[in-house]
């Protein structure tokens, strides 16, 4: 086609149609900013719903008469719920919407919704399950199983059951490391700590601890992970980088027998620089410097303490009372009772919303 001058003239204030391949080079980069805005609008709003779940609130969940209990900021109850058979362990999904509780007596992982409190889903068929800890992967919840010896992975997002891992006689405490790397699950029965590689997708540890561990924890940093020896009376450090035991904790109360301090639960603050230790039948909370692995001090509760929780910022240490059926709250500024609430029957665990 020819050209005039004229048409040459006119082609600034009336350009000639794009190409083709211009025009969906167009349409493409069109679609990936409209995109990359679409992305960041979700994502900026899904941090302000994030934000906004984070009520304050404590949930304390009770075996025997199978209720979760809700206290508000001001450590008043609000409210009470009826729950699965037999709740024990939580957790709250990555989102923190969800609030996962192991259901004993009902083989089955629960999923309540945390704002309505109303049963979301049910993960059937997973026998006697009793704590659990969810992978850094937000999607791999792995359970201890009590009467089966051994360990299950559940994905929350699908519901599937990934992988079964034979561990010791009665499983209750597990704990992932916050790398991902590892998984602990503590056997009571077997007076061992399993040591699950996740992605080799096996047992490469067997770790032989004092009679009856129950519970981990793990300190800030991820370089040592603390369990409880229930009926030595005992917890024990274990070194992540070799897996070996490398030291521990003794317990001396004036007055109480050895048999009658039963270390279970732990909490280590944010900082790294402080530990309790619930002591069970002794009835109180010990305070240990984590540095030098000192006992410091302790704090008389209610009857068999057993479950522990700080709050985020560590002020605040909230103590399940498994015989005396309430909460402590402690100071831990002055490591002092502040007061006791009381819930259901037997309680177990504790999560608070912060």
């Amino acid at each position: 086609m020819t050209i005039s001058a004229t048409d040459r003239d006119n082609r600034g204030s009336n350009p000639l149609p794009s190409p083709p391949h211009e025009r969906q080079s167009g349409a493409r980069q069109a679609r990936a900013a409209l995109l990359v805005l679409a992305v960041a609008l979700v994502s900026a709003s899904w941090r302000k719903v994030a934000a906004a779940e984070k009520t304050g609130q404590i949930f304390v969940s009770n075996e025997r008469s199978s209720e979760i209990f809700v206290l508000d900021s001001t450590n008043s109850v609000v409210t009470s719920f009826k729950s699965c058979g037999r709740p024990r362990g939580m957790r709250f999904t990555p989102d923190r919407a969800g609030l996962l509780v192991a259901c004993g007596d009902d083989n089955t992982i629960a999923l309540y919704d945390v704002a309505s409190r109303k049963l979301k889903k049910r993960f059937r068929d997973v026998a006697d399950p009793e704590t659990f800890d969810l992978h850094p992967n937000g999607h791999d919840l792995y359970v201890s199983n009590e009467d089966d010896a051994e360990a299950t992975v559940i994905d929350i997002e699908t519901g599937a059951v990934k992988d079964h891992f034979a561990v010791g006689d009665e499983p209750e405490g597990v704990l992932a490391t916050p790398d991902g790397r590892y998984v602990f699950v503590a056997s009571e029965a077997a007076s061992l700590v399993q040591v699950i590689d996740v992605a080799a997708r096996r047992v490469v540890k067997a770790i032989i601890t004092g009679p009856r561990p129950r519970r981990l924890a793990i300190v800030p940093g991820g370089k040592s992970v603390w369990v409880s020896d229930e009926i030595a009376g005992i917890v024990e450090i274990i070194d992540i980088a070799t897996l070996t035991v490398t030291g521990q904790i003794r317990f001396v109360i004036p007055g109480l027998r050895r048999d009658e301090i039963t270390p279970v639960d732990m909490a280590i603050s944010p900082d790294g620089r402080k530990a309790y230790v619930a002591l069970g039948r002794a009835n109180r909370v010990a305070v240990v410097d984590v540095a030098s692995l000192a006992v410091t001090g302790y704090i008389l509760t209610g009857r068999r303490p057993w479950g522990l929780r700080l709050t985020s910022d560590g002020a605040t240490l909230y103590v399940a009372n498994g015989l005396s059926d309430d909460v402590a709250i402690i100071d831990t500024g002055r490591d002092k009772v502040l007061k006791a609430v009381p819930v259901g029957v037997i309680p177990y665990a504790i999560l608070i919303d912060d």
